[in-house]
């Protein structure tokens, strides 16, 4: 293993500081055309779309159940904007919406800087940087066969895994942030302030699924090196599972981006009364060119900015919510009264949406395929230079993003002690069930110039960074795994260039298309565990077969691949259905609207409140925690079946290599040789050498 410096203290010290304080005129003028277009945009949508609203599920609208008698106390609300003060006669809710959305000069700057930012981070790897690199290359040997041999491969090499040369901190960031999207960061708190603390349970599968990856699976991803992990399916199973693996990573990331997508823009719209149709054109499309020209090292550096700016408006939010109901002690008094404080049910009956079992073990097969074994995060992993790097990756990525979600479902817990007494979903003060946490960040922090804009700037940030690593992703497996086969000869540079930035503009500009369905479809975060798990649940079924079942062949897998793909979009499809008509309805925490201030429906609170009445369960309630682990389960089951009828692998020919660690007691004896990254590098190196000449 190679030796190196700390890699905090390396990622501390990164390139990109000089960066950014070498291109101070760049960023100027990036900033100085972003304030033009969106100062247009924003002046033309006050005219035309200031008033525009989200639509919403029904099944997404109740926010009580008649099956509680406790209703909480009124008490008054306390509130930052003169719009709520006592006067002659109480607001609307619509002017009270409408009050609230005073996003100012000083906000815009927040949010367009951010945007600058991540511009001029691409433009740099994608034009500056990569200029740099061909003058030094072309001066080694007089741009003679060393130099040559030198970029041989080289534009694939940093456009998918920085030439894995990535320091251990930016990258554990880069994690943090593609997989703490906005659904996270508003569907958590809403999740909470609906459901309780029930799904906060999540935080202990986060630390098991971490400490599964680290033993089982990153041995062996990290030393294969290859930079798409289809390829493993390949030399493990075959050329059949790893198109079949790359069709339902592609199918799967394709339906969860739009919800990434959508969500930041609902916020965005309750802060501004800008459309989501005219915002995420914007976003899409600076995140596009920035993942487009700079690659993956335009993805990671952006990424680290937009982990600070994440962590750092929850926290405002957190903190002064906390500050403004009194205290603590008040948050945690009214969430307990509220029955907030609750825990998942003691129950193995699979349609209660949350049971200890299903977040427990199905949450942790979630996370594990999710945020652990996937091509978004084993790519990231495969950018370090050694295993033992990668290993601090996992710890540092696993820490971060437990905290991060604790701050997330704290938001939650603030929600509810703010609005105890004044439900504003029941009101329809929020149009959406996802707007609420954007609406407790404009009565918190509306008053402060530029923290809404922080608060902004964080929910696109962890959109940017999702969209920019799914794309990235994207890319890698279309062109390493569709692509390169059906071609007769290599790729030249130029061609990989074009296929790489060619996919990224044609995948960003679907993702921007299908936010128009995904804005129907009701509450994001079981509808983006939903529609996800289709494609999951095989994925993780392969993925354990492959490293710690080396009996099963790739004809059974195949079977039991399409098998699970098929039930669980059965599954998915008639739920979704369902959530859409309203006819899967879960039992609720009981809300109040006793202590609101300004004039609401009293006909359609009423009918939210006390005529909404629980579903009966059927197999489409199944817990969205179970729906990766269900195919998991299914693919494993189908495939170990069909062993009986296909055969079994004849382990005399199986590379240990492909296998786990542990499970490598149970090959026949071989003469197996552990081998340095770095030295490995250098055999395919003179491997590759060899073939050229």
């Amino acid at each position: 293993m190679s030796t190196t410096a700390d890699p905090v203290a390396q990622g501390v010290n990164s390139p990109v500081v000089d960066v950014v304080a070498k291109t101070t005129t760049t960023v100027a003028n990036a900033i100085a055309k972003t304030v033009a277009v969106i100062s247009s945009t924003v002046s033309t949508s006050s005219t035309t779309g200031a008033t525009s609203t989200i639509p919403t599920s029904s099944s997404s609208t109740p926010t009580t159940s008649t099956t509680f008698a406790y209703t909480p106390t009124p008490t008054p609300i306390q509130s930052t904007s003169p719009s709520l003060e006592d006067g002659a006669e109480k607001l609307s809710v619509k002017d009270l919406s409408q009050a609230l959305q005073h996003f100012g000069i000083v906000d815009y700057l927040v949010f367009i800087a951010m945007l600058a930012v991540c511009a001029v981070i691409g433009f740099y790897f994608g034009f500056i940087e990569k200029k740099q690199k061909k003058q030094k290359l072309a001066g080694k040997d007089g741009g003679g066969a060393a130099g040559v041999e030198e970029r041989r491969g080289s534009e694939a090499l940093d456009y998918l895994v920085g030439g894995r040369q990535m320091k251990v901190f930016p990258v554990a960031l880069s994690l943090v942030a593609s997989f703490v999207s906005g659904i996270s960061l508003l569907g958590t708190s809403t999740e909470i302030y609906v459901y309780g603390t029930q799904y906060a349970f999540i935080l202990v599968t986060l630390a098991i699924s971490g400490a599964i990856s680290w033993y089982i699976f990153l041995p062996v991803f990290c030393n294969l090196q290859l930079t798409s992990t289809y390829e493993y399916f390949q030399l493990r199973y075959g050329a059949g599972i790893r198109n079949l693996g790359s069709v339902l990573f592609i199918v799967g990331t394709m339906l969860w981006l739009p919800v990434a997508l959508y969500l930041p823009a609902i916020t965005y719209n309750q802060v501004t009364g800008t459309g989501i149709h005219v915002i995420t054109p914007i976003v899409c499309t600076i995140c596009t060119f920035y993942t487009c020209v700079g690659g993956l090292k335009a993805v990671v550096w952006t990424d680290v900015i937009q982990s600070f700016v994440m962590f750092g408006s929850i926290l405002a939010v957190c903190i002064k919510g906390t500050f403004d109901v009194g205290g603590l002690g008040v948050v945690l008094q009214r969430n307990e009264e509220g029955g907030r404080l609750n825990a998942p049910e003691w129950t193995l009956d699979p349609t209660v949406r949350l049971s200890m079992l299903s977040v427990i073990l199905g949450g942790t097969l979630h996370k594990i395929q999710s945020s652990d074994v996937n091509q978004v995060s084993i790519q990231r992993f495969l950018s370090l230079p050694s295993y033992e790097h990668a290993k601090r990756c996992m710890l540092v990525f696993t820490v971060l993003l437990i905290f991060l979600l604790s701050c997330c479902s704290y938001m939650g817990l603030v929600s509810y002690a703010v609005y105890h007494d004044c439900d504003p979903i029941s009101t329809k003060l929020a149009t959406a069930v996802d707007q609420l946490p954007s609406l407790l960040m404009m009565r918190t922090l509306g008053s402060l110039p530029g923290l809404p804009g922080l608060f902004v700037s964080g929910v696109f940030s962890a959109a940017l960074s999702s969209l920019s690593t799914g794309l990235n992703s994207l890319a890698c497996v279309i062109t390493q795994d569709i692509v390169r086969p059906l071609l007769k000869k290599p790729m030249t540079e130029r061609q990989t260039a074009f296929w790489l930035r060619a996919i990224v503009v044609v995948c960003g500009l679907c993702c921007l298309g299908m936010v128009n369905v995904v804005e129907k479809l009701g509450q994001v975060v079981p509808l983006a565990t939903s529609t996800a798990a289709v494609s999951m649940g095989p994925l993780l079924g392969i993925y354990c077969m492959g490293v710690g079942l080396p009996w099963v062949k790739g004809k059974s897998v195949l079977l039991g691949s399409v098998v699970s793909f098929l039930v669980l979009s059965w599954i998915c499809i008639k739920a979704q259905l369902a959530q859409m008509h309203g006819e899967i309805r879960y039992p609720k925490l009981p809300v109040s609207v006793d202590g609101c201030d300004y004039d609401f429906d009293n006909q359609t609170v009423h009918e939210t409140i006390h005529e909404y009445r629980p579903s009966e369960r059927n197999i489409y309630h199944l817990s969205f925690f179970w729906y990766t682990a269900l195919g998991g389960l299914v693919c494993t089951a189908v495939s170990v079946l069909a062993g009986f009828v296909f055969g079994w692998e004849d382990l005399n020919k199986m590379d240990p290599a492909l296998i786990t660690p542990c499970m490598r007691r149970f090959l026949p004896n071989k003469n197996y040789e552990a081998v340095n990254m770095q030295d490995l590098f250098k055999r395919k190196d003179e491997i590759e050498s060899q073939k050229a000449s």
